[in-house]
C-alpha cells in the first residue's frame, strides 16, 4: 500500500476489506474481481465517507496510477552557439519573455533570439500575450544573425503555415425593386 495513493490512516480499512473477502491485502491489490465485490457503504466510517471509499477501491485497482497528463518531451536543435545559427534555419524553441515589442525566444545557445510583434501570428496582435504565453513551445525562423551585437531575430509565422482562408462567396448586389411614382400629378 505504501506505493499507492492510499493514506496511512486508510490502511485498516483496506486490511478489513481483504479480510473480509478471505485474502491478503497484496492478493486484493490490482484484483479487480476481488475488487468488485466490495461494498464501499459497508466500510464507510464517520472519518472515511463513502466517496474516500469508492476513491480507495480505484486506487486498488489501478495502484500507482499517476493522474497527470504525459508531458510533452522538449529538445533544441544540435546547436551550441551563435556562430552556428545562420539564416533561414527553422528551429525549436522556447518563449521565456514577453514584452510589449515582441517575444524573447530560447532557441538553445546562450543568447536568446527575438520575435518582433509582427512577426508572432498571421493576424495583427497588439501585444504578445494575445498569441503567446511563457514556456510555450514554437517554431522559428531565424530571420537574422548579428555576430557583433549577438542578436537573432527571429519569426514564429515564416516558420508555420498560414491558416487556410475561409472560402467566402462573392456578395451578390442587393436588388431592391424600384418605387413607381405617378407623375401625372406634376403639373
Amino acid at each position: 500500500l505504501d506505493a499507492s495513493a492510499v493514506h496511512p490512516e486508510a490502511y485498516n480499512v483496506v486490511a478489513q476489506m481483504a479480510k473480509d473477502l478471505n485474502t491478503d491485502v497484496q492478493q486484493l491489490i490490482g484484483n479487480t474481481e476481488l475488487i468488485r465485490n466490495i461494498q464501499p457503504k459497508k466500510y464507510a466510517t464517520e472519518t472515511i465517507g463513502v466517496l474516500t471509499i469508492q476513491d480507495i477501491l480505484n486506487e486498488l485497482q489501478k495502484p500507482g496510477l499517476d493522474p497527470r497528463s504525459e508531458l510533452e518531451q522538449f529538445e533544441f536543435a544540435n546547436i551550441f552557439s551563435i556562430e552556428e545559427v545562420s539564416v533561414g534555419m527553422v528551429l525549436p524553441g522556447v518563449v521565456t519573455n514577453l514584452t510589449r515589442f515582441g517575444a524573447f525566444v530560447d532557441i538553445g545557445v546562450k543568447q536568446d533570439g527575438l520575435v518582433h510583434v509582427s512577426e508572432i501570428a498571421h493576424r495583427f496582435i497588439s501585444d504578445p500575450s494575445e498569441a503567446l504565453k511563457l514556456n510555450d513551445k514554437v517554431q522559428v525562423k531565424v530571420l537574422e544573425v548579428d555576430l557583433p551585437r549577438k542578436r537573432i531575430s527571429l519569426s514564429i509565422k515564416q516558420a508555420t503555415d498560414a491558416p487556410q482562408a475561409q472560402q467566402r462567396s462573392p456578395k451578390q448586389p442587393q436588388r431592391h425593386p424600384a418605387k413607381q411614382t405617378d407623375l401625372s400629378n406634376l403639373s
